[in-house]
């Protein structure tokens, strides 16, 4: 990883956007090496046609165990620090499931209720592609934070393809987010839900994500979802 996270700066970022924008976290070599893997068949545990499923135009590739050496050292290295943002999040939201302080702990809780697959995938789009508001759950357990790093230079390898957030609280009607990543660089944002100031007290957001439509080129996207799936 590029960069020390700056763990109060991330969640103060959290709390008034919805997402965190923590720069680069990824080199231009590291980011040319995992592109070039979306197309080693024997990296993935399946792939996943975007359009048959009305998720969106696309593709997606999950990857198999083990994970590639940056993908896994991103994975554990950013783990504790937005563990520690999650609990918080949780007793704000007054649920009583807290999270490991390690990935190691939080994966062994995973597989043994039965979510033993690996989640971290690559995302690919061609002009015209996009992928339609959604959220990334995959089971009873779920870490609320994940994170994806834009893989490709907008400009000389892609227009379009604004990373996209919606936000839905009670009684409010929906605001989107449209924010565009340099090369390596991430955003952090909730997988569903967070929690929210309101003149009560306090309430929780509804969450969902997707990619507007890429007009030229094309776009590879890391995504580091941290709880396995079923």
């Amino acid at each position: 990883m590029r960069r020390r996270v700056d763990l109060q700066r991330l969640e103060a970022e959290l709390d008034a956007r919805g997402h965190a924008l923590p720069g680069r976290l990824l080199a231009a070599r590291e980011c040319e090496a995992l592109r070039r893997r979306f197309h080693d068949d024997a990296s993935f545990r399946s792939t996943i046609d975007m359009e048959p499923r009305r998720f969106g135009r696309g593709r997606y590739r999950y990857f198999a165990y083990p994970l590639p050496k940056p993908v896994q050292a991103l994975r554990e290295a950013l783990y504790p620090p937005l563990a520690a943002i999650a609990n918080r999040w949780q007793e704000r939201l007054g649920r009583l499931e807290r999270f490991e302080p390690t990935l190691a702990g939080f994966l062994a809780r995973c597989h043994a209720a039965g979510q033993t697959r690996p989640t971290p995938l690559l995302l690919h789009y061609d002009a015209g592609d996009y992928n339609r508001l959604h959220q990334d759950v995959y089971g009873a357990i779920a870490f609320p934070l994940q994170v994806a790093i834009v893989l490709s230079r907008e400009g000389p390898e892609y227009t379009g393809g604004e990373f996209l957030l919606a936000e839905s609280r009670p009684r409010m009607q929906t605001r989107v987010n449209a924010i565009r990543l340099g090369l390596g660089e991430a955003i952090v944002f909730p997988n569903a839900v967070r929690p929210v100031a309101s003149p009560r007290g306090g309430s929780r957001a509804e969450m969902r994500h997707g990619v507007s439509e890429l007009l030229t080129g094309e776009r590879t996207t890391l995504g580091l979802i941290f709880h396995d799936a079923k």
